[in-house]
């Protein structure tokens, strides 16, 4: 601890020996790039000789320096489905119950994974707290609504599925409730950021619906031109600048890969993933250039999964492709428990290894490997 202090006041030393040399040479804003960067590997080293490892304790560090230098002004509003929503659904939910939230917060909290989802990260990245759930908005204190809101329901997409839940149309609704009873400023939107993550559970109920792939493109052809009307939507309300996913590589996720022990991707299901994605960079660079701004960015989820799915050395595929939380059979899944409250499913050992939790959704493992691959695209989002 003696030595970190030591060397935070070497740094101070340096950054003010460095502005009294130099500051006839150096403009205003290398100077705050350079203070930039002192509070940052200051923070870095707080955190690193202070606390345990956290795999979001960079990500804040770096949200800190992000975050003042939107005057800690930045709100985070959130659509879309499980990858996204951080506890909206009520707690009969799956994301309620036991192992989910093993990791993070240690119980069961709402999310979808074994620990923190993509919302927590984008938010760190930004410097702010995850953003309250709708559905928590009227339990917490005002200042609790600071961060934005999300919006994100588990099982829901574009269109309607088969889960009864909002999808983005009804999301956007209560988006627009909210500004009309002006729970948020014309100020606050202007300094506002929208997550818009969702479309998997739109292919999932397609196929249940019509048993087949025959069809898709024109499937991914009204997906894309309704999320394109509910992207201008968002933006029409004030909000400034809009994140937007690519499709996930459905062919991997576990309930996919299952068929081969989990060695294999279905590459049927990726060629779909990766159509959809052509589509959706076409729409966003359309819309773009029609705006005259970059409004609108897309978050490569796709190459993020794959780049962390490749096996290495003399690694197996099932080494990432595997679930760590499985049902004990194919009738049960994670969290199930029988009539006499007896665990039906079981979990790895090492879920801090693992890049998915259940057959459909990364560990938080996994989120932190794509969040180490999105990294340097989020700066567009200012």
């Amino acid at each position: 601890m003696e030595k970190q202090v030591h060397f935070i006041h070497f740094l101070f030393a340096l950054f003010c020996f460095s502005y009294t040399k130099f500051s006839g040479y150096i403009d205003t804003l290398f100077f705050l790039q350079f203070i930039d960067g002192i509070i940052f590997l200051a923070l870095c080293l707080k955190l690193c000789f202070s606390q345990p490892y956290n795999p979001l304790a960079l990500v804040a560090a770096e949200g800190l320096v992000n975050g003042r230098r939107e005057n800690g002004s930045v709100k985070l509003f959130v659509f879309g489905d499980s990858y996204a929503d951080t506890g909206n659904w009520e707690k009969f939910a799956a994301s309620w119950k036991e192992p989910y939230g093993f990791t993070f917060p240690g119980k069961p909290a709402g999310r979808f994974s074994d620990g923190r989802v993509l919302t927590d990260y984008i938010a760190s990245f930004l410097g702010i707290q995850s953003p309250v759930p709708y559905t928590w908005r009227k339990t917490v204190e005002k200042s609790g609504l600071q961060s934005g809101m999300n919006f994100a329901f588990g099982g829901t997409g574009v269109f309607d599925t088969f889960i009864n839940a909002p999808n983005m149309s009804t999301q956007i609704d209560f988006f627009q409730q909210l500004l009309e009873e002006k729970a948020y400023t014309k100020q606050d939107l202007n300094s506002s950021i929208a997550l818009v993550s969702l479309a998997g559970n739109d292919y999932t109920t397609y196929i249940q619906r019509n048993g087949k792939l025959q069809g898709l493109p024109a499937f991914t052809t009204s997906l894309i031109s309704q999320l394109s009307a509910s992207l201008k939507r968002i933006h029409g309300f004030g909000v400034r600048k809009i994140a937007v996913t690519t499709l996930q590589p459905l062919g991997c996720l576990p309930i996919s890969t299952a068929f081969s022990s989990y060695e294999n991707c279905s590459e049927s299901w990726n060629a779909a993933s990766r159509f959809h994605n052509q589509k959706l960079q076409q729409e966003i660079q359309r819309m773009n250039k029609e705006s005259r701004e970059n409004i609108y960015e897309t978050l490569d989820l796709y190459t993020a999964f794959m780049s962390k799915l490749s096996p290495a050395g003399n690694m197996k595929p099932s080494s990432f492709l595997m679930p760590c939380c499985v049902g004990m059979a194919s009738d049960y899944s994670c969290g199930n428990i029988d009539k006499n409250g007896a665990k039906k499913y079981v979990v790895c050992e090492k879920p801090d290894l693992s890049i998915f939790w259940d057959m459909v959704h990364p560990a938080q493992n996994g989120w932190d490997q794509v969040y180490s691959s999105l990294k340097s695209s989020l700066h567009r989002l200012y």
